[in-house]
């Protein structure tokens, strides 16, 4: 499974941004999807996550409420969408597929094996 992430860009704090990734190659048909992000000079950090089938879906605390992760199954397109934005939601956005996810599975980056390329999301206050 291929993973391409796209639509970061500059906003400015208390506005909005959508990031898409869309899965090529291999269907993404039973995968389910994760984002994460990664700030400079900190971990990589769980953001949000969707299975494929009932579409549960898995949030950090510090994006409920603001963050709304969907996905398009048609399309094999996982969505971000993320409101209120703050400047410490800076970073790089990874979205992230695995097969095989279930419990604490959902909230960690060594449970998934395909990773797109990243989009940088930056918030000026």
């Amino acid at each position: 499974v291929q993973l391409q992430a796209s639509g970061g860009g500059l906003v400015q704090a208390g506005g909005s941004l959508r990031l898409s990734c869309a899965a090529s190659g291999r269907t993404a048909s039973g995968y389910g999807m994760g984002w994460f992000r990664q700030a400079p000079g900190k971990e990589r950090e769980f953001v949000a996550a969707i299975s494929w089938s009932v579409g549960n879906t898995y949030y950090a605390d510090s994006v409920k409420g603001r963050f709304t992760i969907s996905r398009d199954n048609a399309k094999n397109t996982v969505y971000l969408q993320m409101n209120s934005l703050k400047p410490e939601d800076t970073a790089v956005y990874y979205c992230a597929a695995d097969r095989y996810l279930w419990g604490s599975m959902w909230y960690k980056a060594s449970s998934y094996d395909y990773w797109g390329q990243g989009t940088q999301v930056t918030v000026s206050s």
